[in-house]
């Protein structure tokens, strides 16, 4: 179980968001009456992360802001670093509750512990639904198998699975995939260049989290460009 936080090649090319934008339509959610949605955000905070931990839980806040103006965001924050340490925030519609405890953490050396971040999302979902899981890191340490059978547990429950994988690493690359293929998600890849795609793309994954496809499409008609793309995808 979690411990409790106290109250983050070259420019991305247009196919690839474009790609991506597409798969997030394709993936089913639940629509609901009321416009509410619960993402678990979770995030690898060892040592070679530290470049671009800011601008992580910059987007965060971003994402609640998003959101909200589309309806009710609960929002859970989960990170792993140093030696076996992972933990979470409890589950918040108010984005200062994640951004200020975890503007104060530290990224520390340490192997990644992804299967921990998908235990601990099957866990929470089994208690309320989830309506997207997102994972932002560079590495894969772990074996592939349990990670692509768990994401595949993701997938049963109609819970996608959106990893952001940061830089070029083949078999974490190749792992990320299969896991967003049976999460029923979507994968993208990013770097220092391209952050902008990045908190473009986690916009419409949160947008997509609270309304569904409708929600999404009226984003893209207000954002234009690559969101844009995506609602014509919808019609």
């Amino acid at each position: 179980m979690a411990k409790e936080l106290d109250q983050s090649d070259a420019q991305s090319t247009k196919s690839d968001v474009d790609a991506f934008l597409k798969k997030v339509a394709l993936t089913p959610k639940a629509e609901a009456g009321a416009a509410s949605g619960r993402l678990l955000f979770a995030i690898d905070a060892t040592a070679s992360r530290q470049p671009t931990w800011d601008n992580a839980c910059q987007i965060q806040c971003e994402m609640f802001e998003e959101a909200s103006k589309t309806g009710k965001l609960a929002m859970q924050v989960a990170f792993f670093r140093g030696f076996g340490e992972f933990k979470a925030t409890p589950w918040t519609e108010n984005s200062d509750r994640l951004i200020r405890p975890m503007s104060r953490v530290q990224c520390l050396g340490g192997h990644t512990q992804i299967r921990k971040v998908l235990k601990h999302a099957i866990r929470n979902n089994e208690q309320s639904p989830i309506n997207a899981v997102v994972y932002v890191g560079d590495c894969m340490e772990e074996d592939a198998d349990e990670l692509c059978h768990l994401a595949g547990q993701l997938g049963i429950t109609n819970t996608p699975l959106f990893i952001f994988q940061e830089g070029h690493d083949p078999i974490a690359e190749n792992c990320f995939r299969q896991m967003c293929r049976l999460s029923k998600g979507a994968f993208f890849r990013f770097d220092q260049n391209s952050v902008a795609s990045l908190r473009k793309l986690l916009k419409a994954v949160a947008v997509f989290a609270v309304g569904g496809r409708k929600a999404l499409q009226d984003y893209g008609k207000k954002e234009g460009g690559d969101i844009l793309l995506l609602s014509q995808q919808l019609k």
